[in-house]
């Protein structure tokens, strides 16, 4: 039987967090890669729009 488990991390002010993940290819073998990052949504739009 499962558990249903409700946890709370924080309380107060909470900052809404977003996970972005960004695909890369690779110009030397074509191959993709993955990059994960959790961040704040706010600066969503400056993480995708930045080259990095």
């Amino acid at each position: 039987m499962a558990k249903k488990v409700v946890a709370t991390l924080s309380k107060g002010d909470t900052v809404k967090l977003t996970k972005l993940i960004q695909v890369k290819k690779s110009t030397k073998t074509g191959a993709y890669t993955f990059r994960s990052k959790i961040v704040p949504s706010e600066l969503i739009k400056e993480m995708v729009s930045s080259k990095i």
